[in-house]
Order: structure tokens, then sequence, then C-alpha cells
């Protein structure tokens, strides 16, 4: 079986401009996309850099992007991506810089993680062994999972307009943390997480969950701390004020008030980004993108705001 390989390749010691080159290579029906990588640089291509370890899915350092999206290439068999002999297509991973063809630099990477504190905070001196429950160490089993792969933040579409967001393999490994019985700094990380770049940067695009090799769901993960800060008091943020507006505008007009959520998740006490936002309002306007000052109601009106009141009153109960 021939397998047809596009790689990305990239070298600043001979050039600034990365370019595809074409690859072809025997494989078996069980070869991975690893396995056919490995074998054009030992048969092929020395030249080829790349990155792998332990071959099994563990240690996350073969994470690239297969057909546009991130991937462990050791437990991608090439007959899953392209079952009838169609060409794949391999780049480094997105959202970090690359330093030679496969091989992404994650310095940043591992900069945010270090940012949230990766380790439980306490003085408790216990005279015997502090024990947790099973339940709650059950409840952190699935973040626990993570392999620091970075796929995830390859495919954050947040970090591709904001490098200042701590990205989701961070937030998740924090929540690790933050939900841990033993840890005590909660409060302090919750206040950490919910200024500018934490958890409300995050735009619910599922991304992070789709590409997690181990399932870890990165999302849920940042969407449970949001609650979690805003059970603790933390809502004079942009973030909390979009979501509360937002959830105000549908029970009022039963659709959504762009030009209110503007207003109010700005802060009308926000003199800089009122005028950022006055900015933004000329250039839509003369555009014809600006939105009607006072939304109509649609039709079924009520029928939407019954289900806003219901969905409040399962929350409350």
């Amino acid at each position: 079986m021939q397998a047809q390989i596009k790689v990305k390749r990239f070298d600043p010691e001979q050039s600034d401009e990365s370019f595809f080159q074409d690859y072809s290579v025997d494989v078996t029906d069980e070869s991975t996309i690893l396995d056919g990588l490995i074998k054009i640089r030992e048969e092929q291509d020395g030249t080829l850099g790349l990155r792998c370890s332990c071959r099994a899915s563990i240690c996350g350092s073969c994470s690239m992007r297969v057909n546009g999206s991130a991937k462990l290439v050791c437990k991608t068999r090439i007959k899953e991506v392209a079952p009838n002999g169609e060409v794949i297509s391999i780049e480094p991973m997105g959202n970090m810089p690359v330093i030679k063809d496969l091989v992404s630099d994650m310095d940043a990477f591992w900069s945010k993680v270090r940012s949230v504190d990766p380790y439980v905070k306490t003085d408790f001196k216990p005279e015997a062994e502090h024990i947790a429950s099973n339940d709650s160490m059950t409840h952190l089993l699935g973040v626990m999972n993570c392999i620091m792969c970075g796929a995830c933040v390859s495919e954050c579409t947040a970090l591709e307009v904001d490098s200042n967001f701590i990205g989701p393999a961070a937030l998740a490994k924090a929540y690790r943390f933050v939900a841990d019985p033993r840890d005590e700094d909660k409060n302090t990380r919750l206040s950490k997480l919910n200024g500018n770049d934490g958890v409300w940067d995050c735009t619910r695009c599922l991304a992070c969950v789709e590409v997690c090799p181990k399932d870890v769901a990165p999302m849920e993960r940042i969407v449970k701390m949001r609650e979690l800060a805003i059970e603790e008091g933390y809502t004079n943020t942009s973030g909390f004020r979009h979501t509360d507006t937002f959830v105000e505008s549908i029970r009022r007009h039963g659709r959504l008030d762009e030009t209110r959520l503007a207003l109010e998740s700005t802060g009308l006490k926000n003199i800089s980004g009122l005028i950022d936002l006055a900015i933004i309002g000329l250039k839509s306007l003369f555009r014809g993108k600006i939105p009607p000052v006072l939304p109509h109601r649609p039709k079924d009106f009520n029928k939407i705001t019954s289900i806003v009141e219901r969905l409040e009153d399962k929350r409350k109960d």
C-alpha cells in the first residue's frame, strides 16, 4: 500500500518561507502517520524534522495537524484518514512558532501552564495522612488524563486572535487544582483566572474538545470555572456582564439586543473601552452593519422567554 503524504517544510537556516513537499511511502494497513513520517526520514529524507518519543499516545510529543486538524500522529492510522489513498497533509501545530518542519516551539505553552501554579497549595500539616474522598478524585480523573500534547492549543480560535489568552490546556490544568479538595487557594486562583485573558476569553467553539486525544474536554472545565468564579462573587468583569446582559436581553425581547450587549459588556464606566466601541460603531455604521437601536420582538416572543424562565428556575433548584 502506497501512502501519499504532503509535509509542510520549514528550515530557518535555509529560507524564511515554508513550502509543501510530497512523499510516497510503502505502508501497511496498520501503519500510523508517525510510522510513515519516520520511514520517510529514515529511508528518503534525513533532513525531515519531527518530534516523537513513546509512540503509544502517552508522552504527547507527536501532536501535529493532519488535514488541518490537530492529532497525535502515533495513534492515527493512515487508513483512517486516507481510506482510498487520498493525499494526507501534515503541518506543525497551530498557534505556536515553528522551529523546523513539524517541530513546534512550545515555550509559550509551558509558560502559560506554569502561570496557573500547577501544584496543590496548602498550609495544612496533618498529624496523619490527608485523604481525599474517592468521589472528589474520580471527578478529577478526566482532567488528570491530560498529557500536555498541545493539540487543544493548536486549534484554539481564541488564541488565533489573542496570544495573551491563557489557553485551554493551562486552564484545564488550573481546574484540576481549583477542584482539588486538598487545595486551599481556590479563591485566589479564581480571582486570577477571572481577569483579562482568563476563563472569559474562551469563545466556546468546542475545537479543543473535538481534538483532545484523551477526552479531557478543556472547554467544559473553563465553563465550570466561570460558574465557580460567579459563585465566589467575581462579577465585575466584562465576561460576566456579557453573559448577564445576554440572558436579560433574551428575557426582555426574545432575541439579542446587540447594542445593549456591547455597551454593558464593556461597562459604562470604562471610558477607554467605550471610545473603542464608538470607533467600531462608526465603522459599522458606514458599512451598513449597525444593529437596530430598539430590537423588535419575534413572533413567538412568549415561548422564547418562557424557556429562559424555566432554565433559570431549574438552575435555582
